[in-house]
């Protein structure tokens, strides 16, 4: 079974086509990358595939859960990073990511253990009791992709996520997501930068 699929998908935006009879799969511990310039439609159908926008035509599945018919069960299977994180910047990250286990449900212990293990692994652990507002773009987005994996989905889906990353918090962030994949995480990453996608990738749609 593939992780996330995708069947003759299109999308339109009044006269705008966003995306036209896409299809896509992703196998579980795989890195797909969705390449193409700003403006292509990768960022809509990613929402699609998360079930956040309803496709014109064509089906969208991810571990066999209709997304059309289920899509919050797809979203408790799915970790997102956009390319802009929405943080609750007054917060510090400690407090952020608690109260995003608590909307997952997850219990405090857990909470708390899976907080410190993705921060170390993205080695942001010394920044944890500081306020985000004084964060650099690229340690929000370290924050943005630990809360997206704090409830350990079976996918995740990066939006122009190595933007504003500086070189050596990229190659961090490249290790964890091998990591991931190793682990069996499928794994939708889009970016208009060849570069990174041949860095990353195990496959590539242009």
């Amino acid at each position: 079974m593939d992780a996330i699929r995708a069947e003759s998908v299109s999308k339109s935006f009044g006269m705008v086509r966003a995306v036209i009879d896409l299809n896509l799969t992703v196998g579980s511990g795989e890195i797909m990358g969705l390449l193409g310039p700003n403006g292509s439609g990768k960022s809509t159908t990613m929402k699609v595939i998360m079930g956040i926008l309803r496709p014109d035509s064509g089906k969208v599945s991810v571990y066999g859960v209709d997304a059309l018919k289920r899509p919050v069960d797809v979203r408790r299977m799915i970790g997102h990073v956009p390319e802009t994180p929405y943080l609750y910047e007054y917060l510090t990250a400690a407090e952020y990511l608690d109260f995003v286990g608590v909307a997952y449900g997850i219990k405090p212990e857990d909470r708390k253990q899976r907080v410190e293990e993705l921060l170390q692994a993205l080695q942001m652990g010394e920044h944890v009791n500081e306020v985000m507002s004084g964060f650099s773009q690229g340690m929000k987005q370290k924050v943005a992709i630990t809360a997206a994996l704090l409830h350990r989905p079976k996918a995740l889906i990066l939006d122009e996520s190595l933007n504003g990353l500086d070189p050596r918090s990229a190659r961090i962030v490249k290790e964890l997501l091998h990591r991931l994949a190793r682990e069996g995480v499928a794994i939708l990453f889009s970016t208009h930068v060849l570069e990174i996608a041949e860095a990353m990738c195990d496959r590539v749609m242009i």
